[in-house]
């Protein structure tokens, strides 16, 4: 005669102040909402980007006006958080990208598609987004 088996526990109505913060999301579920988030940052921030290219290539007075804009500062916000603004819309298009081809790659590849790879292509989109950044920040900033 066998066990009876161990009857899971049942969530009905999660309340998301006491049952979220205690559950660990894996790194795949990280990439997938910072994918998400990387995406609304690049959406919301294109006024910016088309800012900073219009200012960039339309002449030498106004790429003038560009380069002080990391410096001085624009409008009444300080060059740091200019170039802060900058650091974030850079981690979100690499994060955005790299992670736009994890997902690529496990669209076209049938081995791709494991609990064993997207474990670590997530933790792989995750350090080379941050790698990556931390070494674009750190010229931003002009630690080289």
């Amino acid at each position: 005669m066998t066990a009876p088996a161990k009857k899971r526990p049942e969530f009905r109505n999660i309340n998301a102040l006491t049952d979220l913060p205690g559950y660990r999301l894996p790194a795949a579920g990280i990439v997938s909402i910072l994918h998400r988030i990387s995406g609304v940052i690049m959406f919301l921030l294109l006024p910016f980007v088309i800012w900073m290219f219009d200012k960039s290539i339309s002449s030498e007075l106004s790429f003038a006006k560009f380069t002080s804009a990391f410096n001085q500062g624009l409008w009444i916000f300080p060059g740091w958080i200019v170039k802060l603004l900058v650091l974030v819309l850079v981690w979100s298009y690499l994060h955005h990208f790299i992670a736009g081809l994890r997902h690529l790659w496990m669209d076209v590849s049938h081995k791709a598609v494991s609990k064993e790879f997207g474990m670590n292509s997530a933790r792989f989109t995750l350090a080379a987004s941050l790698l990556l950044t931390v070494v674009l920040g750190a010229k931003l900033f002009g630690l080289y």
